[in-house]
């Protein structure tokens, strides 16, 4: 099998970047009620394990995965958020390539791990929250009013970044299965995957 990534897989990656970002900013829409803003490095995993799940049936080779990451990465960075997600995307990226990849991105067990490591890498949008907290709370203040900065600052103390991120890893395995359960039931009875 040719290793190089072709056209067709390019054309994989576009796609399927293109619904994950769409389930990411529906999700992300209900980040105007402040906790569901905290909530959503686990909510945006087990929704997105759906979409996700189907990418791994036309992944089979490295770098598929990473490019998707770093696309998300850009994307979120475009949008409005800080530089940080582009890193953490990738790097997360990177390493669910590789774990994927240790399976053949054919082991069951892997692809969830994969995707719950890939999964992490939505704390880079929350990270500002921690590393630059009184400008990023400010900017908040700013645009979604004093009130709403109050609440975010009160749920997020130092603890609730690992916290988060255990959770985003958890909901990635979660997402994962769900994404394998639907993918099972609906798209290979369909012949879509």
């Amino acid at each position: 099998m040719n290793e190089n990534l072709d056209v067709r897989d390019l054309i994989n990656v576009g796609i399927f970047t293109a619904i994950y970002i769409i389930v990411v900013f529906i999700i992300g829409m209900i980040g105007y009620i402040p906790i569901f803003l905290v909530l959503l490095p686990i909510l945006v995993p087990i929704v997105g394990g759906i979409p996700f799940m189907l990418f791994i049936t036309k992944v089979k080779k490295f770098g598929m995965v990473t490019i998707m990451a770093l696309l998300v990465g850009l994307i979120m960075f475009i949008s409005g958020h800080t530089w940080i997600p582009i890193l953490t995307f990738l790097i997360f990226g990177i390493l669910a390539d590789l774990i994927m990849k240790s399976g053949d991105y054919q082991s069951s067990i892997k692809s969830v791990i994969g995707y719950a490591i890939f999964s992490v890498g939505i704390m880079g949008n929350m990270l500002p929250l921690w590393v630059l907290r009184d400008s990023f709370l400010s900017y908040l203040s700013s645009g979604m009013g004093t009130e709403y900065a109050n609440v975010i600052a009160s749920v997020t103390p130092t603890w609730a970044f690992f916290v988060l991120i255990i959770g985003a890893f958890i909901a990635g395995i979660l997402g994962a299965i769900i994404g394998k359960k639907v993918l099972k039931k609906h798209f290979k009875r369909a012949n879509i995957a």
